[in-house]
């Protein structure tokens, strides 16, 4: 087999042409990945959620009212608190939609997340449930009661424990109180993670349980608990967060304006009936 030799104008045109190919490519760039969350171009916004009920509202306004506002959003489901957060900052969410505000400003401080609330959507009332008494007054020293182990959460279990008169607290002025801070004679106070709360029901002798994990679990906070938070002045409401730099992004603003919108606070107060509440 002979071989034959390029020319020099061979060379000369191949060099051109890779060139002009090379500069195309670094001009024109890969259309098909679209613009990100704070450019001005559209694209398929990635919204992390817990299935149950910020999967399921959210998935209503996908499919009701966001093709008429421009949106195409992909609903990507979490059943922790911790990861929805993680994935906002690396970049593979565009929001997230799970966590109230009290929770937000613990995760900022404890992790360094730079992210802002685009607004309240709705509030899921915290319950206390038992498998094993029927009232409140029946638990004693000797009864052990389960909590969310995150420290805004636990608070918030702990103060409606108080409320009902389960135990006492010390008082911790505006911080959140702590297992800590629970006086002696009351029942033995556990922490699980949020998650794991109804599977604990057997184990303990109640369980104070957030409302989206009770849902899941097939209890009514309306029906099922003994002991329920009020909704008139809860600092609880569950938020859209964004990264900082995304706060006036015309998609995700347009976002936030949906979720708080008339048609999904009825959305919300048909399918729930009261267990979870449309934020004002």
């Amino acid at each position: 087999m002979s071989t034959v030799r390029p020319t020099r104008r061979t060379l000369l045109a191949l060099a051109a042409g890779l060139t002009a190919s090379a500069t195309l490519a670094a001009c024109g760039g890969d259309e098909s990945t679209g613009g990100s969350a704070s450019g001005g171009e559209s694209k398929t916004l990635k919204v992390g959620v817990n299935p149950v009920p910020h999967g399921e509202i959210l998935t209503f306004v996908k499919e009701n009212l966001a093709q008429e506002a421009g949106l195409d959003i992909e609903v990507v489901e979490f059943t922790d608190y911790v990861q929805p957060n993680a994935a906002l900052d690396a970049g593979d969410l565009d929001a997230n939609y799970f966590q109230h505000q009290p929770y937000l400003d613990e995760q900022k401080k404890a992790a360094g997340y730079d992210f802002v609330s685009l607004g309240a959507v709705h509030l899921e009332p915290l319950g206390v449930y038992s498998e094993t008494v029927k009232d409140l007054k029946e638990l004693s020293g000797d009864s052990k009661v389960a909590i969310p182990n995150d420290p805004s959460n636990a608070g918030r279990a702990l103060k409606l424990l108080a409320e009902h008169g389960v135990l006492e607290l010390e008082d911790t002025g505006d911080i959140a109180p702590t297992v800590a801070d629970v006086k002696d004679g009351g029942p033995e106070v556990v922490e699980l993670e949020a998650a794991q709360l109804p599977r604990s029901l057997g184990d303990v002798d109640a369980a104070v349980i957030n409302g989206n994990y009770a849902i899941e679990a097939d209890l009514s906070p309306v029906d099922d608990s003994l002991a329920l938070e009020k909704a008139e002045g809860n600092p609880y409401a569950n938020l859209l967060v964004v990264r900082s730099e995304d706060a006036e992004n015309e998609q995700l603003t347009k976002l936030a304006e949906l979720l708080r919108s008339d048609e999904t606070k009825k959305f919300i107060k048909d399918k729930y009936a009261g267990t979870v509440i449309p934020a004002e």
